[in-house]
Order: C-alpha cells, then sequence, then structure tokens
C-alpha cells in the first residue's frame, strides 16, 4: 500500500458529517506507511506548485481570518522545504519519515506565527521553526546520544558564560566563577562538564551541508523568535555600513563593544585586547559614537 497522506482530526461517514470547525482545522500531516512508500509521497506533494511571495501574503491574511483551506495550502505547498530540511538529519537514529513528521509539526508552527507584514518571505521564515522541530526530535530520540537534553542545554550556557569571562578576565574561569554568572548550582556545572567526556562527540558534523555539529542540535531554549532576530541582523548590517566611515581604531571598538563578532566585551577587556587603558577606550568610543551621530544627522537632512 502506499503512503496516505491523513488528517488526524478526520472521521468517517455520519461523525464527519457532524464535525465541528475545529475538527475541520488542518493538522500537521501523518505519514502512514513504510519507508518503501516515500517516493509516493514525494511524488504527491510534488503536484503542490511553489508559492510567489504575493500568493504567501494573500494565504497569510485569509489564515489570520480563519480560512482553514488557505492554511492547508500554505503547508501543502511548503512540503518540499520539510524534506529538505530533514535529509541532512538521517543517519542520528530518527527514521526518516519520523524527521519529516516533525518538520512537518514546525511548518504548521510556522505557519500558525508567521506574521506578513513584517515583510520576510514564509520560506525563511518557516526554515527556523522546521530545523528546530528536527533538532529536537534528533536530540530526544537519536540512539547516537549519551547526554540528556538539559544537560547538552546548561552545556550551552556554560559554553556561552565562559567565552564571555575568558575575553573579561584574560583567563579561564573556574566552576564557582561559572555557577555565578549562570545562576546554576555548582552541582549542575560539574554534571554538565562532566557530561561533556560522552562516548559520542558532539562535533560530529550534521545537516544537509554538514553546516553544524551535533552538538548544535540542541534547541536552546533562550533562542529569538526568527523575525526578532532577523530585525536585529538587518540593524546591525545598517551600523556596520555607518561604521565603515570611521576611522580603524574607533570602529573596531564598536565593533567589540556593541558585540558584532559575539559576546559584547567591557572596556577593560577592549584595553586589553588593543593595549589601551579602559579610560581612553571610553574616550574613543565616546567619539566614534558622535562621528555617527553628526553622520546621521548629515545623512537626515539630505533627505
Amino acid at each position: 500500500m502506499g503512503l496516505e497522506i491523513r488528517q488526524p482530526a478526520e472521521e468517517s461517514g455520519a461523525k464527519a458529517d457532524k464535525a465541528d470547525e475545529k475538527a475541520a482545522e488542518p493538522q500537521p500531516h501523518v505519514l502512514v506507511g513504510s519507508a518503501d512508500s516515500l517516493q509516493l509521497f514525494l511524488a504527491d506533494i510534488g503536484r503542490h506548485k511553489l508559492l510567489t511571495a504575493a500568493e504567501e501574503v494573500t494565504l497569510a491574511k485569509a489564515i489570520e481570518r480563519g480560512d482553514v483551506t488557505a492554511k492547508r495550502r500554505m503547508i501543502e505547498s511548503n512540503l518540499r522545504l520539510v524534506v529538505s530540511i530533514a535529509k541532512g538529519y538521517r543517519g542520528l537514529g530518527v527514521p526518516f519519515l519520523d524527521l519529516i513528521q516533525e518538520g512537518t509539526l514546525g511548518l504548521n508552527r510556522a505557519v500558525e506565527k508567521f506574521d506578513w507584514r513584517r515583510g520576510y518571505k514564509f520560506s525563511t521564515y518557516a526554515t527556523w521553526w522546521i530545523r528546530q522541530s528536527v533538532q529536537r526530535a534528533v536530540a530526544n530520540h537519536a540512539r547516537t546520544i549519551r547526554v540528556p537534553v538539559h544537560v547538552v542545554e546548561r552545556q550551552q550556557k556554560l559554553g556561552r558564560a565562559a567565552r564571555r569571562l575568558e575575553v573579561e578576565l584574560g583567563r579561564e574561569a573556574t566552576k564557582q566563577e561559572l555557577a555565578d554568572a549562570t545562576g546554576l548550582p555548582l552541582q549542575h556545572v560539574d554534571e554538565a562538564l562532566g557530561a561533556a567526556q560522552a562516548s559520542v562527540s558532539l562535533n560530529q558534523t550534521v545537516g544537509a551541508d554538514d553546516e553544524g555539529e551535533l552538538g548544535d542540535l540542541f534547541a536552546d531554549r533562550e533562542a529569538p523568535d526568527p523575525f526578532d532576530e532577523a530585525e536585529e541582523s538587518l540593524r546591525k548590517q545598517g551600523v556596520r555600513r555607518a561604521l565603515d566611515a570611521l576611522p580603524e581604531r574607533e570602529r573596531r571598538i564598536l565593533e567589540l563593544r556593541f558585540g558584532f563578532d559575539g559576546e559584547p566585551w567591557t572596556l577593560e577587556a577592549i584595553g586589553h585586547e588593543l593595549d589601551l587603558t579602559r579610560e581612553r577606550v571610553r574616550q574613543l568610543e565616546s567619539q566614534a559614537l558622535a562621528r555617527l551621530a553628526a553622520l546621521r544627522d548629515l545623512q537626515t537632512a539630505a533627505a
């Protein structure tokens, strides 16, 4: 029997006739059948043409009004994206069809949260949600992973703190300093650092183009919404263009101070890096900001 795509809430016969609007709400596709039926599924989703940006906006507006047909079409037209992302996570202990199913759950979530007013393509937004769902499935179920998810999430938090403290202190942070910086009990710090010796390397590459590592699969609960992340990226791009007008040393100070390459640096850390006193760094920072303000005023006047 071929692979069947059905809706979990569907009923047949008289019950279907009496189904209310909630039951009619399109649910993430459930894949029924063996892996041998995958080609039939791929052929089925291939029948749905890709949407233009204008069509995405039209459907998104209809979805806001509660149009379940529009929601179904938005999901079905983006299932190729789910398959494409899921392919990058095969071989990590989760069946491919399960990866597709998890990715479809992420796609459904993206459809529900998509805000067309922000001007981004739906596929860009959906990719974030699909990947989060697939990665979470791998983190929770892959046979090769020996470290509990909550421990790896602590490792991520500790890693961020360790990098920041090393810059600020000029040395490797102690366990107690890491505990103070993250708010984690010292026992949890010991547990997380000890688990880093797990038998499976978290540096194993994964993803469609080996763009990530196994340790990256664990969802960061502190990760921002992709819309906010994209807007922050655009703001930084605009500031970077403005920074190009500054002298090299002033530009570097602002890049470090505001964390363009990662975590923001303290005045002391920047001074150590550039062989300047803390006060001199502060003066150059103020001078650079004044230059940027003057440049902005000139651009405003010319507009």
